[in-house]
């Protein structure tokens, strides 16, 4: 259990560390870590895990990392993956504030912070494949027609800005419909 937890920290600690841009820059990362590397979650998981996480408050990262915890390892392995993930963000935010009104007219700080800028832009198009494409453990997308007719229609609803409350519930009924309770 303790190889767990320690596993779980590293992981987490890492993915806050290079998770760049926010919650869904950190999706391909979590997704390394959890599903190719540690093999916690299978694809599917994953992605149940992340829609979860983007309709219950708070930072997607920090949702995903708590229920992943919770998953692998009961409640200690949620507070850890929790800790880990915000860790670094504290840490650094900390020093930041510290450092801001010396660094802030830096050019070397600013471009970095520049170069930065493509690949956050990188980070969530790579995290927005992977939801849209997945694949199960045999190979075969488990995304089907009817998952592509919600997304469309998702899609059109908030183009008419319909109420989002509203186009996640009637989602959440065409799902329950279509694939059973």
């Amino acid at each position: 259990m303790i190889n767990t937890l320690i596993s779980l920290f590293i992981s987490y600690l890492k993915i806050g560390f290079f998770g760049f841009g926010g919650g869904y820059a950190m999706l391909s990362l979590i997704h390394s870590e959890v599903v190719v590397h540690h093999a916690w979650l299978t694809n599917s998981e994953f992605t149940d895990i992340v829609a979860i996480s983007q309709m219950t408050p708070g930072p997607i990262a920090i949702n995903s990392a708590t229920y992943i915890g919770y998953e692998v390892a009961g409640i200690a392995g949620s507070v850890v993956a929790t800790i880990a993930v915000c860790l670094p963000a504290l840490t650094l935010m900390m020093l930041i504030t510290h450092f801001f009104l010396k660094l802030r007219d830096n050019r070397y700080m600013q471009g970095a912070v520049r170069g930065m800028r493509p690949v956050v832009v990188g980070m969530i198009a790579s995290a927005a494949l992977l939801l849209m494409f997945p694949h199960s453990e045999d190979g075969k997308s488990f995304v089907d027609g009817w998952s592509w007719a919600i997304f469309v229609a998702v899609l059109i609803g908030s183009a008419r800005k319909v109420n989002p409350i509203a186009l996640i519930i009637l989602s959440g009924v065409a799902g329950a419909l279509i694939y059973g309770l």
